[in-house]
């Protein structure tokens, strides 16, 4: 079984908006980029930030747009080199260049809510992110972000709502191994156990009872202190009689 993703769709992003081949070579110290076309300059660039090498792909990134200032693109990727280096303000100054060049470009509106929510800034983020889903309500790792600026707020109904609609448009949206995102912005054990019980509530709902369990145990190992609650709430109704749950959260015993 894949381990559970709880993860912010940047990472997601890094990955799609990632053009580079496991075949293609790191690029040298020494290039001459003039000679470089535009394409060139952006691929070479995916492949340094590949490689980790992040100073080296904003230097091409920032080339190639010097010769085509209006690459919304490039201004993406650009902001994605610039973010994790750790440069969260010009990233998204850049996010924002690729939005104004180009309004409906939803990945690049999300990554700007991404930069808000790691600022623990979730007003802007929510928005953003709304936006984002506004603009393709499609994408799964949307609603990601939108549910995890939800649960960062509290507002556990609402993240539930967004994080099933997530699963309902790809089953897998949620399995993914990350040690980003989320997970990285909760700050307790407390809230963490609460993150693990409110995924197990959402693959209960769906009946996929063994990513359910997955996540109960999660929860009871990171001390989620409510775990008797599997049995009044209606989402685990089908599992009350499944021993396989008994071993996890052992049924109340009859008055």
């Amino acid at each position: 079984m894949q381990r559970l993703r709880i993860a912010i769709s940047l990472v997601v992003t890094l990955m799609l908006l990632s053009a580079y081949s496991a075949s293609t070579p790191a690029p040298e110290d020494k290039v001459n980029m003039g000679s470089m076309t535009v394409a060139d300059l952006e691929k070479a660039g995916d492949a340094a930030r590949a490689q980790k090498d992040y100073a080296k792909a904003i230097q091409y990134f920032q080339t190639a747009l010097a010769r085509d200032r209006k690459n919304s693109v490039l201004y993406n990727k650009l902001g994605l080199a610039e973010l994790q280096r750790g440069d969260m303000r010009t990233a998204r100054q850049d996010f924002e260049k690729a939005v104004k060049h180009n309004p409906k470009f939803a990945q690049a509106v999300s990554n700007i809510g991404a930069v808000d929510y790691f600022n623990k800034k979730y007003g802007s983020a929510e928005k953003s992110f709304k936006k984002a889903v506004a603009l393709d309500e499609t994408n799964p790792s949307f609603h990601i972000n939108l549910g995890a600026v939800w649960f960062a707020q509290n507002k556990l109904d609402r993240a539930i709502a967004e994080y099933s609609r997530a699963v309902e448009l790809d089953p897998y949206a949620l399995q993914q191994d990350s040690r980003s995102g989320v997970t990285a912005q909760i700050s307790t054990p407390e809230e963490r156990a609460k993150y693990s019980y409110m995924l197990a509530k959402i693959y209960a709902k769906r009946g996929d009872v063994d990513n359910c369990l997955h996540c109960l145990k999660k929860a009871k190992d990171e001390g989620y202190r409510n775990l008797a609650n599997v049995y009044k709430e209606d989402d685990f109704s089908k599992m009350w009689q499944d021993p396989r749950l008994h071993e996890v959260v052992p049924p109340p015993t009859p008055k």
